[in-house]
């Protein structure tokens, strides 16, 4: 009987926890309310690949365009926030090889330094100091493969993306290397996978 009631509490414990209840649902930082329009500055190219920031902008600002949430305008021209991205590593290193030692797979890792700037009291909203895209792909030469330059498409797509997402969903949304700071609250801290 002891047994019996024992796997009736089992159970129960694992219903409760299963039920909806028991999802944890951080509470989103959203852009605050004044923001309506958003500037995406010309990006910072703090790496030695030549062009980089032109390719990145192009498609960042063009996905803020698509997503449609926020009107984008130039930084002089009204803007309540502007994003202020920063390139600050790209690294593109073979990671497998065939018999002759000649590369067959790479991965490419850019990472950015990403803020959102509160133009009218000139404090962040959010920063991302190691806003990271990746992508692994297969040399050129192999079928399916991908040059350096569609890899880096690719990431910027990404990147692009996770961007925006972040600007509109708010923290949590999507995840840096590196601590993160709420804003109006700088003792709490939170570190991402």
């Amino acid at each position: 009987m002891k047994k019996f009631w024992w796997t009736v509490c089992a159970c129960g414990a694992l219903a409760a926890c299963a039920s909806e209840g028991a999802v944890y649902t951080p509470q989103a930082q959203i852009m605050p309310q004044h923001i309506k329009k958003v500037a995406v500055r010309p990006i910072l190219n703090r790496t030695e690949v030549f062009a980089l920031e032109d390719k990145f902008y192009n498609e960042l600002y063009d996905e803020f365009l698509r997503n449609g949430t926020y009107q984008i305008v130039s930084e002089n021209n009204g803007a309540e926030g502007v994003v202020i991205t920063t390139i600050s590593r790209y690294l593109n290193v073979p990671i497998q090889y065939d018999s002759q030692l000649i590369p067959t797979v790479y991965r490419m890792d850019i990472w950015l330094d990403v803020i959102l700037m509160d133009k009218t009291n000139d404090t962040p909203v959010w920063r991302e100091p190691a806003f990271l895209g990746t992508q692994i792909y297969a040399a050129a030469t192999l079928p399916g493969g991908m040059t350096e330059v569609q890899a880096r498409d690719v990431v910027f797509e990404k990147l692009s993306k996770d961007i925006v997402k972040r600007t509109v969903d708010g923290f949590g949304s999507v995840m840096s290397e590196n601590k993160k700071k709420v804003q109006n609250n700088p003792q709490y801290t939170t570190i991402t996978d």
